[in-house]
C-alpha cells in the first residue's frame, strides 16, 4: 500500500493496495515521485492488466475533520476492502500502519524497496493526478492540472486573488487563515 496527497493544500488523499500476479513488466515501476508522467501512465495501465488494485479516496472535507493522518489511514483502509481478493499480509509504504484485521508491516522508502508498493504508489498518483485534471475543469481559476494542488506560487496567488474553493483543505494553512466562511 501507498498513498498520494498528503501534503497539498486541495484535493483528496488517494491509497492504493495492490496485489501483483504477474512480475513481467514491460514498463518500468519505481517510486511514482521518480517517474515522470509518460512512464507513470505506462506502468499504471500495465498495473491494472497485471494486478489487484484497491483504491481508497479521502475527500477534503474529511480531511480538515480528522486530520490528514487519520484521512491517509482511512484511505489505506478502504483500498485495502476494495481489493477484490483478500491478501496474507499488507505491506505500507511509511511508519504507520491502518486499522486492519491483517499482518502488516510498515517499511520506511517502501516504495523504493518493494515492486508491490511500488506498484501502489503509481496506481495510487496517478489516480489523485487525473482527480486533479478534473478539478481543475471545474475550478479552473486554481491551475489544479498544473500543481495538483500543492502550495506553488501560482497556486497561492490564486489563492490570494479567489480565495479557497469547495475543494481547498481548510485546516491547512495557508488555507485556514484565509478562509472567510
Amino acid at each position: 500500500m501507498d498513498e498520494a496527497g498528503r501534503g497539498p493544500l486541495a484535493g483528496p488523499v488517494v491509497a492504493s493496495a495492490v496485489i501483483v500476479r504477474d512480475f513481467s513488466f514491460s514498463s518500468r515501476v519505481d517510486d511514482s515521485k521518480k517517474m515522470t508522467p509518460v512512464s507513470r501512465d505506462a506502468a499504471y495501465r500495465e498495473i491494472l492488466e497485471k494486478c489487484v488494485v484497491g483504491i481508497g479516496v479521502v475527500d477534503p472535507g474529511v480531511i480538515d475533520a480528522i486530520n490528514i493522518f487519520q484521512a491517509t489511514l482511512r484511505a489505506m483502509e478502504e483500498a485495502v476492502m476494495k481489493l477484490k481478493v483478500v491478501p496474507d499480509g499488507v505491506l505500507v509504504d511509511g511508519l504507520k500502519t491502518p486499522r486492519l484485521p491483517l499482518k502488516q508491516f510498515a517499511i520506511v522508502d517502501g516504495d523504493a524497496r518493494s515492486f508491490s508498493i511500488a506498484c501502489a504508489s503509481v496506481v495510487a498518483k496517478v489516480t489523485r493526478d487525473r482527480l486533479m485534471e478534473y478539478y481543475d475543469e471545474l475550478y479552473p481559476r486554481y491551475g489544479f492540472a498544473k500543481h495538483k494542488g500543492y502550495g506553488t506560487p501560482e497556486h497561492l496567488e490564486a489563492l490570494r486573488k479567489h480565495g479557497p474553493c469547495e475543494i481547498h483543505r481548510k485546516s491547512f494553512e495557508p488555507v485556514k487563515s484565509m478562509t472567510f466562511y
